[in-house]
């Protein structure tokens, strides 16, 4: 994700005029459908929650209210949360405190067990954000050689999860890297001329590190690896594929508007589907997110602006609820198996970031300005086919 922030820069913030909706939404079942996992997982990233709130950010939907909770009486089935493994540099921005390093973690999935939630556990192993472009080795495994970098792989996970374990805190997910397109671990793990010979051995390490824990675990995680963007999915299975990497469960894939090419929605269905029938294995987009507005609350610019309509769908909070059940229709009538809306919870507040003060997604989430519920939570009960 950290491949987005790199986009940072100032707009000037015009409103755009409603266009005509090329893909009809049906109208939607007045009763809400409360979907299970098995049946559709409805995820939401709330890396950044314990932050936010500490940081003064606050979440209501009819009155204040925990936002893990709000997100359950909603209809979302799961929390996804980002691991890194020691986010020094976070210290000089917040008084010491650090977070999304395994305590802050252990939080964020105690919040969501608690709620009811389920979980996906995403280990970036990097000290910091991994995306396509950078994917930069811990500190502490820094100059390791393969043959030590995938013991250190298989051990940091298979302790992780033993560790929660004892909390009673096993996810139900667990994603072995984040937006791995050229790899992981950089320089030893990074895919170069094509050659995934380095990379496949440290996904299996991390694949075999789950698998073990699961011989001595009742819940046995389901194992995600990532690749960003539709574009990219076919190449990277059939690369980590040709190099024995085959005993996973989902193909996990961001998915940005912005980001993605022209992809329409009867791409992702038929993409989702390939990939489904070809590797037999499940398809999910862990990663997306759509524009309510063109607006900002804070000084700090955000991500995707909002200027531009996604897939001709007006940027409002109208529009993005329907995008967004568009989106997880195409993906479900591909036979896909889920959806994951990326830190729908980010709003404003005093909370810094290597970038700046507040939020530059409080125009993605799915809160408004104030933090009050957003109707495009209506998505995740909405009625999809599944024919």
């Amino acid at each position: 994700m950290r491949l987005l922030l790199l986009f940072l820069g100032c707009f000037s913030w015009t409103l755009i005029a409603c266009q005509k909706d090329p893909n009809p939404i049906p109208t939607p079942n007045p009763t809400p459908v409360l979907y299970t996992t098995d049946q559709l997982v409805m995820g939401v990233d709330l890396s950044y929650v314990n932050q936010i709130e500490d940081n003064g950010g606050r979440y209501t939907d009819g009155t204040l209210k925990d936002p893990f909770q709000i997100f359950k009486e909603r209809g979302a089935n799961t929390v996804r949360v980002r691991l890194w493994h020691h986010p020094h540099w976070q210290a000089a921005l917040n008084n010491g405190q650090l977070y999304n390093h395994l305590a802050d973690v252990e939080k964020t999935i105690q919040r969501a067990k608690n709620a009811g939630l389920a979980v996906n556990l995403d280990f970036h192993y990097s000290d910091t954000w991994a995306d396509p472009g950078h994917q930069s080795t811990p500190a502490a495994w820094e100059g390791l050689p393969l043959a030590t970098l995938k013991d250190s792989v298989y051990q940091y996970t298979f302790q992780t999860l033993q560790y929660l374990a004892t909390k009673n805190l096993v996810p139900e997910m667990v994603q072995i890297g984040n937006e791995t397109n050229q790899g992981m671990l950089f320089p030893i793990g990074k895919v170069v001329n094509g050659n995934y010979s380095n990379f496949a051995a440290l996904l299996q390490s991390g694949i075999q590190a789950v698998r073990d824990f699961s011989t001595q675990s009742t819940l046995k995680p389901k194992i995600i690896l990532h690749v960003a963007q539709f574009v990219n999915a076919k190449w990277f299975v059939q690369g980590i594929s040709a190099k024995g990497v085959q005993d996973f469960d989902v193909i996990g894939i961001s998915h940005y508007e912005k980001w993605s090419e022209g992809y329409s929605f009867p791409q992702i269905t038929q993409i989702t589907r390939e990939l489904k029938s070809q590797y037999g294995k499940e398809v999910m987009i862990v990663e997306t997110a759509c524009p309510w507005t063109s607006q900002n609350a804070d000084s700090y610019s955000n991500i995707i602006s909002g200027i531009e309509p996604f897939a001709g769908f007006p940027v409002t909070k109208q529009g993005q609820l329907d995008y967004i059940k568009a989106l997880t229709q195409a993906l479900v009538s591909g036979g896909g198996s889920g959806l994951m809306y990326w830190e729908p919870a980010w709003i404003t507040s005093s909370m810094r970031d290597l970038w700046g003060t507040g939020s530059s997604w409080e125009n993605n989430a799915l809160f408004d300005f104030t933090g009050k519920a957003l109707p495009s939570m209506g998505y995740f009960s909405h009625t999809y086919d599944f024919k």
